[in-house]
């Protein structure tokens, strides 16, 4: 199939794309609201996130891995698949904004506080938008040639900061009871849900993607997630690291080699930069397929780039504070019910469909 991806390529993309939200994103409310057993709410969200791809491969088993609004158009009629479409679009774009808005955070406070943030966004938006302007098979091959460098600075981290971690900071297990982990497991499953994305370019992927593939990615995420969160409660305590707003990066501050090496902290700088761009690409890309214009760089500067902008700045000029309570109280777990929603409609579409056939 031409223009289309392997199912490698899906497992690789969804390490980038979901994996920066659930290695960064979802710690700061995680830890704050659950605390020492926040690895467990992790487990919890797995299981219950598993449960749910049995929904995604129905959807993909009745749909025939047709591209999906056409599919829609066709069994549900224009203006149900056009409806549905700008919706989805729109909201995808809101995520997208809200991964650049923290960002810009992140490097505002730590290596260019004195740079002009709209400069910044600018900047970032444009590499963004390039990167949507291409092709699916374009942004996987620029994910592998960047992945790589994310995993080994990844692992240099892990392994370089064993020296400074106590793993009985993890005790007493469940401490409060198992209420906090069970309430907290909305905020890694708000990024575990994401595997909805790549039901909306299924008709670009060679080949099903089946449970096996799902339980891959589900268990690479759930350890992409469990390596920063435990790591920052065996190193800084769960008290300190709940009131830490990034604390991915400020594991990195304590990375050192020997007693004359110290300060590699700017290795993250490639880590964030380059997952939030294959990010925020890949979203817009949905969002252009979404609206019909793939291929169409010109259209899509035009009626994909403003919005973003709009909504962007619009965050920009909320303070650091109250954006981290919104991403942390509303944002996520809107985000969650948002997407589980979307995967009920289709569902019960295909249902519909499915009994209108055999009739």
């Amino acid at each position: 199939m031409q223009g289309s991806i392997s199912l490698l390529h899906v497992i690789l993309l969804s390490m980038t794309v979901i994996g920066l939200k659930n290695h960064v994103t979802i710690l700061p409310p995680l830890l704050t609201h659950v605390g020492r057993n926040a690895w467990a709410s992790v487990f919890v969200a797995a299981f219950g996130i598993f449960l749910w791809i049995f929904l995604l491969i129905h959807i993909q088993k009745k749909t025939d891995q047709q591209n999906l609004f056409i599919w829609l158009e066709e069994t549900s009629g224009p203006i149900i698949s056009k409806v549905f479409s700008v919706i989805l679009g729109v909201i995808l774009l809101i995520i997208a904004a809200f991964t650049m808005r923290e960002v810009l955070q992140w490097i505002n406070a730590t290596f260019l506080p004195d740079t002009p943030v709209i400069l910044l966004l600018l900047v970032y938006t444009s590499l963004c938008v390039l990167l949507a302007c291409t092709d699916i098979q374009t942004i996987v091959i620029t994910n592998v040639l960047v992945l790589f460098g994310v995993i080994i600075f990844g692992i240099f981290v892990a392994i370089v900061n064993i020296q400074v971690k106590d793993y009985y900071l993890l005790l007493p297990f469940f401490e409060d009871g198992y209420k906090p982990a069970l309430k907290g497991s909305i905020y890694p499953a708000s990024g575990f849900i994401e595997l909805l994305l790549f039901i909306l370019i299924q008709h670009k992927i060679r080949g099903r993607i089946r449970i096996s593939h799902y339980f891959i990615m589900i268990s690479i995420l759930s350890i992409l997630t469990l390596g920063p969160l435990v790591g920052a409660i065996v190193e800084f305590g769960p008290t300190e690291a709940a009131k830490q707003r990034f604390p991915a990066y400020e594991e990195w501050g304590l990375a050192t080699i020997g007693r004359y090496l110290e300060h590699v902290d700017f290795l993250s700088i490639y880590q964030w930069l380059t997952g939030a761009f294959i990010r925020i690409g890949f979203l817009l890309y949905i969002v252009v397929t979404l609206f019909n214009l793939e291929g169409q760089a010109k259209k899509i500067w035009i009626r994909v780039t403003p919005p973003f902008l709009i909504v962007c700045l619009f965050l920009l000029n909320i303070n650091d504070q109250f954006f981290s309570q919104l991403k942390g109280e509303y944002v996520l777990v809107s985000s969650f019910i948002i997407l589980l929603i979307t995967s009920l409609f289709l569902f019960m579409i295909t249902f519909k469909s499915t009994r209108g056939t055999s009739r």
